[in-house]
């Protein structure tokens, strides 16, 4: 039996499911249920997503890399270790600025 306070995984553990892959960006969903999701993605530098909106709050947790992330015109740069809320319904884009590993959680409410 594993202790409550024992982490099951790493940041590590977790970065290490995905390769980032040249000029690409891939995704694999970790958890999906109706209360959100759990998604990890790995971006070549360079790499990103334009400009969209959510109807759900999100937050980005960098497992490795660094990102910017324009939320509503203003950019945030995100590094290893670093999270990010992402408000439901403001416009916002993803560019890494190296080669990038993240975790982005959606959170549905209502």
């Amino acid at each position: 039996m594993t202790d409550r306070n024992t982490p099951l995984a790493t940041p590590a553990d977790v970065a290490g499911l995905m390769d980032v892959q040249e000029g690409s960006v891939v995704s694999r969903t970790l958890v999906k249920n109706p209360g959100g999701s759990l998604t990890l993605f790995a971006f070549d530098a360079g790499e990103g997503l334009s400009e969209h909106e959510t109807p759900h709050d999100a937050v980005v947790h960098v497992l490795q890399g660094s990102v910017e992330v324009t939320i509503a015109g203003d950019a945030h740069h995100v590094r290893m270790g670093e999270a990010l809320h992402l408000p439901a319904a403001v416009p916002h884009a993803l560019v890494a600025r190296e080669a990038l590993k993240f975790l982005l959680v959606m959170l549905r409410t209502g």
